[in-house]
């Protein structure tokens, strides 16, 4: 009720559907800025984690960033604000970065962020035409990221708008080959409509696993999504896969693996500068990090890892491979802020694809 569905944003004619879609359920923008430990002090919750908050503390943080930011010769601009959210990265990254045909489905509100949001989108030419616009509030979240290039979220989405299980339609997923989507409480039943519409239209579903305290909270809900054999492809990071078996005798990243391998056909687990692992069928895989060990900024590590390990599924490629190209565009976001890869990081990012003699994306940066 009161949605509003975009017009396409073709030049005439019907549009092929995305190859690869992504649910983002309430539309996010985020503010990202490097500060002092200070100001990590000041807030509740651990640090490294993404807890969801109110606007009036979204907002309260914004008014002490200002004096706790962390000047840097290489980011002149000491906060940067951007269309946000997990899936949102990955498709933007899918689109500009590997010219994959991308599409969002979801929802914004009428207001300014919103506008950012779908301009964002727009612009790096991602279909919108499946994001719908509410009356009310557009998500916004707060992205605080230390001097080793770690980040601390705080997310306010309670009383941005989103899209209903029930406004999701057979005709947004028809035609598209990919679902990709993140772990959420908040989203889950639409969530579970998304993915029983794509499995009746014959789409492969991609999870991420969103962070360890949704894995720790709300672990029963995501061993039902698991276990109901609808899940394709699932990456963890390592603290989100430590949180998945916790409670057994062994809780390194191999056992976390073994443990989503046998519900996944494909299995990955992110280790930071220590690369990843991946089990395809009866096939694993160790990969290294590729690039700086040290972030400027890990927003958009795993979400741009992802974007690369799907591109890679999608032009047929090996698991290893695979993994190599997702290292390479984990590694590009990670030189600069924020989760959306700036163009001197693509053109670095195609630089290490073919040192490694690995496809290079038909792209125009």
């Amino acid at each position: 009720m009161g949605a509003e569905r975009l017009p396409t944003t073709d030049n005439g004619g019907s549009v092929e559907a995305p190859l690869i879609l992504g649910l983002q359920p309430a539309a996010l923008i985020d503010h990202v800025a490097r500060v002092d430990w200070s100001l990590l002090d000041q807030i509740a919750g651990e640090r490294g984690g993404s807890i969801p908050v109110s606007i009036e503390e979204v907002e309260s943080i914004l008014s002490e960033v200002k004096t706790h930011i962390l000047s840097s010769p290489e980011e002149p601009s000491p906060m940067r604000t951007m269309a946000g959210g997990s899936v949102t990265n990955t498709i933007r990254g899918l689109s500009v970065g590997f010219g994959v045909s991308c599409g969002l489905v979801g929802a914004y509100g009428d207001n300014q962020q919103g506008q950012c949001f779908v301009s964002n989108m727009s612009f790096s030419g991602v279909n919108i035409s499946r994001l719908r616009m509410k009356k009310g509030p557009t998500g916004q979240c707060v992205c605080l990221v230390d001097e080793s290039g770690n980040r601390t979220m705080r997310p306010s989405l309670a009383s941005a708008v989103k899209i209903q299980a029930d406004e999701l339609t057979r005709e947004d997923f028809k035609g598209s080959k990919w679902l990709v989507l993140r772990f959420a409480m908040m989203n889950f039943e639409v969530t579970k409509a998304a993915i029983r519409i794509a499995k009746q239209e014959g789409v492969f579903v991609s999870m991420d696993l969103a962070s360890f305290e949704m894995v720790r909270n709300f672990r029963t809900s995501l061993l039902e999504l698991l276990e109901s054999g609808d899940i394709d492809l699932c990456f963890a990071n390592e603290d989100e896969a430590a949180e998945l078996v916790r409670g057994e005798q062994n809780t390194d990243p191999e056992v976390a693996l073994e443990f989503l391998a046998k519900h996944c056909q494909w299995a990955v687990v992110t280790l930071g500068p220590n690369g990843c692992i991946a089990k395809h069928g009866k096939e694993t895989v160790r990969v290294q990090a590729i690039g700086e060990t040290k972030a400027t900024d890990a927003t958009g590590a795993g979400d741009l890892f992802a974007g690369g390990f799907l591109y890679g599924l999608v032009k047929g490629l090996t698991l290893e491979e695979c993994c190599k190209v997702g290292s390479c565009s984990g590694g590009a976001v990670i030189r600069s802020l924020g989760g959306e890869v700036t163009t001197e990081n693509w053109q670095w990012m195609r630089k290490q694809l073919q040192i490694k003699g690995l496809p290079v994306p038909d792209t125009h940066i």
